[in-house]
């Protein structure tokens, strides 16, 4: 049995590369070819094609980029830290998975965001649609409404970091500074709230964790864990206080 697999398999490989070196003959019949894909470079002829060629370029990079610019631009960033602590703060190891967590901190993200982006295509997509403003044009009114968002959730004080590292004079007001400073102070402002709501959501579990561990050693059963005496504690608490009704409330609330 053995040896015949072997030669199924040395049958199999050679067979292959006789097919890739395009030398297979059934009999006498002539060899057939495969198909081979070329890339070449010729002269436009209409200058509406080159636009269009660029247009499509441009636009499969901007999809590329679309997961980060929906990371670092919007309230995903947050909603996914928070949701992320708090797992690791009930000790449910990967309950619920990555896939939950990231699914609901998209759907929150589209359901906080939905009044920017409406904002961006009713005030720059649709009229740059419809040919009645430029590209430019479009790309600066369709900034604002996102610039606004920000900072609204940047701290003045991250903001200040950023301008002094950038070596740029003191703007008289926001509309001064640009966007590349803004996001770097908005994602550092980000994190440090959601590292708040985080620390907050581990205190109460952390109290149940040492009460259990307290009451462990006090009976004199040192060898079992305590964290599988505290998960159960911990799930009960969580659903009798509906902790997912609070925090995804207060989470989304905090974007007010």
């Amino acid at each position: 049995m053995v040896r015949h697999l072997k030669l199924l398999t040395v049958s199999g490989i050679t067979l292959l590369l006789v097919c890739l070196s395009g030398h297979v003959c059934w009999g006498a019949g002539p060899a057939a070819s495969l198909p081979f894909i070329n890339i070449g470079l010729d002269k436009a002829g209409n200058p509406g094609d080159v636009a269009v060629v660029l247009q499509i370029f441009l636009l499969l990079t901007v999809l590329s980029l679309a997961p980060a610019i929906l990371i670092m631009l919007t309230s995903f960033t947050r909603i996914v830290i928070v949701l992320s602590l708090l797992r690791k703060a009930l000790g449910t190891m990967q309950s619920p998975p990555n896939q939950i967590i990231i699914g609901l901190s998209l759907f929150l993200t589209i359901f906080i965001m939905t009044p920017v982006w409406q904002d961006v295509n009713q005030n720059a997509v649709q009229p740059y649609l419809e040919k009645k403003i430029t590209s430019e044009q479009a790309l600066e009114v369709a900034s604002k409404p996102i610039r606004e968002f920000m900072i609204r959730q940047t701290r003045e004080k991250d903001l200040a970091l950023f301008v002094d590292i950038s070596g740029m004079k003191r703007p008289k007001n926001i509309d001064d500074v640009p966007i590349t400073v803004i996001i770097p102070a908005f994602v550092i402002s980000e994190l440090k709230t959601a590292f708040q709501i985080g620390m907050l959501l581990y205190v109460p579990f952390l109290v149940v964790d040492m009460v259990v561990a307290s009451v462990l050693l006090s009976m004199g059963m040192m060898m079992l864990p305590p964290i599988m005496v505290s998960l159960p504690f911990k799930l009960m608490l969580f659903v009798l206080a509906d902790g997912w009704y609070l925090i995804v409330g207060s989470v989304v609330k905090s974007f007010g």
